[in-house]
């Protein structure tokens, strides 16, 4: 009955974008400012321009993990029938050290939704060994799975999870 409580449970992050797993390492996800991602925490689209900062202090520099960060909710919550948008992939990032240290194989893309709350999703999986993931970056951004890329590159389930939400900025709230 506990595991109904976990924020990645209630915010469908587990269902929707990946399967039930029990986290083995501490990700830290750090925004500019000093802003670190804590689950179902709101984000305005102007603060999270610029990629942020992944900690992944969990192994030793003979570990290797792989980051995925997607948006389940494109274009919209409510017909979300782009499910999942790439927002950015990292592989090969050595245990104890930051994403900035990995191979970026698709560019960070800036959250920017238009309609409703989005979920804004990283999902980081340790490698069984360093280049385990095929380092060709997807044709489109559109229509990503996470499950199926863990899939393709044997990841297996996923050993941390964090998400934020976000959602279109008015004018006034640009301010």
């Amino acid at each position: 009955m506990a595991r109904v409580r976990d924020p990645l449970v209630v915010g469908k992050v587990i269902g929707e974008v990946i399967d039930n797993f029990n986290p083995t390492v501490n990700m830290s996800v750090t925004y500019s400012s000093d802003k670190q991602v804590s689950n179902g925490q709101e984000f305005l689209p102007t603060a999270v321009v610029s990629k942020p900062r992944i900690q992944v202090p969990g192994g030793d520099m003979r570990s290797f993990f792989s980051l995925v960060m997607t948006d389940p909710d494109v274009p919209g919550p409510s017909d979300p029938y782009l499910r999942e948008h790439l927002h950015w992939i990292v592989t090969d990032i050595p245990g104890t050290t930051d994403a900035s240290f990995g191979h970026e194989v698709v560019s960070y893309e800036s959250p920017k939704p238009t309609i409703g709350i989005h979920r804004f999703v990283f999902v980081l999986f340790k490698q069984k060994k360093r280049q385990a993931v095929n380092p060709r970056a997807p044709s489109t951004r559109d229509c990503f799975n996470t499950r199926r890329f863990a899939d393709e590159n044997d990841l297996g389930l996923p050993v941390a999870a964090v998400y934020f939400n976000a959602q279109r900025e008015t004018a006034a709230r640009r301010r």
